[in-house]
Order: structure tokens, then sequence, then C-alpha cells
């Protein structure tokens, strides 16, 4: 527990600007498709959320798949 205490510590800074940095991602990709688009806030909230998700999923079997190919 102690450990886990340390390395929060030392963390939290980069955590908070983690965070903060996330959510205005969120709104600035949500502001995009709503005003590209047409689509409602909800709709562009929920694109900004999934897309990045999917994203990452599609990133992780790229590298799995390359890292398998080079042997």
């Amino acid at each position: 527990m102690n450990e886990f205490l340390n390395s929060y510590n030392v963390l939290k800074g980069t955590l908070l600007r983690t965070l903060i940095y996330t959510m205005g991602h969120f709104i600035i990709a949500a502001a995009c498709v709503v005003y590209f688009t047409g689509a409602s806030f909800v709709d562009g909230i929920t694109d900004a959320i999934v897309e990045p998700i999917l994203n990452g999923v599609w990133y992780f079997i790229l590298d799995r798949l390359w890292v398998t190919s080079k042997g």
C-alpha cells in the first residue's frame, strides 16, 4: 500500500493534467462534430469518446500483428 501511495504522490500532478487534457479533448472533439456535421451534442460527445477507444484497440491489434510478423 505504501508503494501505491508513493507512486500516487509522485504522479498526481501528471494524472490531474492528463484528466484535464482528456476532458478538453472530448469537449473539443464533440464541438467539432456538432459544428461540422450538425449532429446533436450527445452524438458529438459519443463520437468523441468512442472514436479514441476504437483507435486504441486498432493500434493494439496493428502493433501485435507487427510484432508477430517480425518474428
